[in-house]
């Protein structure tokens, strides 16, 4: 605890957090009458505010991903939690990042936002993690290391070796962004929390789980971190209507799990049917739900798809990852839609 304390900022360590209504008593059980928060009496199912510690949702987690509801902390989408995490270890106009592009173009955003120095290593040529190159960047100053496992928009796992490495031998906090660790078949790294008090894991409900309209992103952490993020977040960052629809949904874990099976398999079969594609250069390998393909030219291609009614994301301004096109799987009969049009297009002379 000693050593996440010697990160975080020195004005978040003497705040003093808000403290919202519903932080200022404790249950006894029974009914009670709320008259402490200025809300509208007349229920409705939203006229109260929502538990600002989602402790329902919360035990649901924990015993999902089998962390201690000490080591959770949720926010509006992932983006926030990642927000939270800046803002409480980096000192703006001083202290630095380590992302690794190609990757999730939202660290480098939120490293702009918050005044902070982004330090860029780039991924080798298989779109794994420079080891020595990252901990010759590293120093007091350089506050947290980005590692995206999945990788977005790649599609591959980084290696579980480099990655111990990383978390053994970085001096800041290391997040692991999880976002489609669902589709890979390697495990979580929630695993390690507990060895390593600088390891920080992320994870969403938005891709597996099927829940991106309800914005809920998930942070696990040690309790010593998760303290410090609760210091700062909104009082009631997740609101009442996404608490109970996740609460309902994570409920029925077969029909995820079938979701799940089935994303993997078309995959597969997505991958397959797109090796016959003419203009096709390469398909990258991929433990998330979606391809990464290199074509001859992908800005045509992204052109002729919408032109078909198609939205796909051109990724080549992303380093390494020239004239790509991301592909994210869909329904059988979405799939077979893409395939149709890709095949018609590779029918058809170029411009």
């Amino acid at each position: 605890m000693e050593s996440i304390d010697k990160l975080v900022r020195p004005s978040i360590k003497t705040l003093r957090p808000y403290s919202s209504a519903r932080d200022e008593f404790s249950s006894a059980g029974g009914s009670m009458t709320f008259l402490d928060a200025n809300e509208s009496p007349f229920e409705n199912g939203v006229n109260r505010y929502p538990d600002p510690h989602q402790r329902k949702l919360k035990k649901v987690l924990s015993s999902l991903w089998k962390v201690s509801e000490e080591q959770l902390l949720l926010g509006n989408g992932s983006d926030e939690v990642l927000d939270l995490l800046f803002r409480v270890f980096c000192e703006p106009y001083k202290d630095a990042i380590i992302s690794l592009p190609p990757t999730y173009g939202m660290y480098k955003v939120l490293a702009g936002i918050n005044a902070v120095k982004n330090i860029e290593i780039p991924l080798d040529k298989y779109f794994q993690p420079d080891v020595p190159a990252i901990l010759k960047q590293a120093g007091p100053e350089t506050k947290i290391l980005f590692l995206c496992s999945p990788n977005n928009p790649t599609g591959n796992t980084l290696s579980r070796d480099l990655v111990t490495e990383l978390i053994q031998g970085f001096p800041g906090l290391v997040v692991i962004d999880e976002a489609y660790v669902d589709f890979s078949e390697e495990g979580s790294y929630a695993e390690l929390l507990l060895a390593h008090p600088n390891l920080v894991v992320t994870r969403t409900l938005s891709k597996a789980y099927g829940m991106a309209g309800i914005r809920l992103g998930i942070c696990m952490a040690s309790p010593a971190v998760i303290s410090y993020l609760k210091l700062i977040k909104p009082p009631y960052n997740v609101n009442e209507l996404t608490q109970q629809f996740a609460i309902n949904r994570l409920a029925d874990t077969a029909a995820i799990e079938k979701e799940i099976g089935m994303l993997k398999a078309e995959r597969e079969r997505l991958r397959s049917l797109l090796e016959d594609i003419p203009f096709v250069r390469h398909i990258f390998p991929s433990q998330a739900n979606f391809l990464l393909l290199r074509v001859d030219d992908a800005s045509l291609r992204y052109s002729q798809l919408i032109d078909a009614g198609i939205v796909v994301r051109n990724r080549s301004a992303q380093q390494g990852c020239e004239q790509t096109l991301r592909i994210t799987i869909g329904t059988r009969a979405e799939n077979d839609h893409i395939l149709e049009t890709l095949n018609k297009l590779s029918q058809t002379p170029s411009q």
